[in-house]
């Protein structure tokens, strides 16, 4: 640490792919994650806790911010946004969200930018020396199966699978809230606001909240993939406006996956419910065709361990009211 020298091998990475979703035979559906050393990670641990302690300390990172965070999770995420959008709901009939998608957001970081974000959160000396050589000259290879690549510079980017990266990248769009007007949370780099839509100024608010969005982007070398960004129209009283982002009209949906859990326009939960319904059963399905003795004490922990998580994740959020739902679930 005194020296901030960081040994070479510590910054070797073997990336291996990990399917999310979509055509397999697409590379950008798979996530990279890095193995790196692991006497590496025991020193990273003892920079994020460090690092961690003072920005809690200083209370640095904006409340919008869920991922990554003690005592923050996807359901505090959940909870907390959808806790504006139903009582907005109620009094005015109409809500738009606006689901962003940051593309590859881990992988673009650039590395001085970064140490700038850094410093400007009171993050110096020896600290900020080590991690800068921590990110400089790393190296990585692709291995799937017995196949290795060869070895390629990174010149970009926290990685993915380290015990820092995930903090690093949320220091480094902590500000990105900074002058936004509608609701805005964070799940790490997953982004959404919400705004009323009722009147022609609600969608201008809204549609400025996006420019500045845009604006920060390119002035910090990200980028979203408008492609994948979304507005789901709430209320029978909603205007259904059109937003942009850059010269492309955002995709309207019926329905969106928030982390892990189906937001239908209606607010109702029966998509959620027969989707948790379906994975939870095809799982028990699995386990009982496989496994011929089903004593207690096979079965139960095998149960909670793989089947009651399809059934529990969020539920606080999304627990089914209707008596079908209560009876399938």
């Amino acid at each position: 640490m005194d020296t901030g020298l960081v040994p070479e091998d510590w910054k070797q990475a073997n990336v291996t792919a990990i399917y999310k979703k979509g055509n397999k035979q697409e590379p950008g559906n798979y996530r990279p994650i890095s193995l790196t050393s692991v006497v590496g990670k025991t020193i990273e641990r003892i920079i994020k806790t460090t690092i961690e302690a003072h920005l809690n300390r200083n209370n640095l990172i904006q409340d919008t911010q869920h991922g990554f965070r003690r005592k923050r999770s996807c359901l505090t995420n959940l909870l907390e946004f959808f806790a504006t959008v139903i009582d907005t709901y109620d009094n005015e009939k109409a809500v738009d969200i606006i689901y962003l998608d940051f593309q590859k957001a881990f992988d673009k970081v650039p590395h001085q930018r970064l140490m700038a974000k850094l410093e400007a959160h009171g993050i110096i000396g020896n600290v900020a020396t080590w991690i800068r050589n921590w990110l400089s000259n790393r190296k990585q290879r692709v291995c799937i199966n017995q196949a290795k690549s060869e070895w390629a510079t990174v010149k970009s980017g926290v990685p993915q699978g380290s015990v820092l990266g995930p903090l690093l990248f949320i220091i480094y769009i902590n500000d990105i809230d900074t002058d936004i007007i509608s609701k805005i949370s964070k799940f790490a780099d997953d982004t959404k606001l919400c705004s009323r839509a009722i009147k022609d100024t609600d969608r201008q608010s809204l549609q400025e909240d996006l420019h500045k969005l845009m604006d920060w982007a390119d002035k910090w070398q990200m980028s979203f993939n408008v492609d994948k960004c979304t507005v789901l129209h709430i209320g029978c009283h909603n205007r259904r406006y059109d937003y942009q982002m850059g010269n492309n009209v955002l995709t309207e949906v019926e329905q969106q996956r928030d982390l892990g859990i189906i937001i239908n326009q209606d607010l109702k939960w029966d998509k959620q419910v027969n989707t948790s319904y379906n994975k939870a059963n095809k799982v028990l399905g699995f386990i009982s065709r496989n496994f011929h003795y089903k004593s207690e004490e096979i079965m139960l922990p095998l149960y909670t361990a793989l089947v009651r998580p399809h059934l529990e994740f969020a539920v606080q959020f999304w627990s089914p009211h209707l008596r079908k739902d209560i009876n399938k679930m």
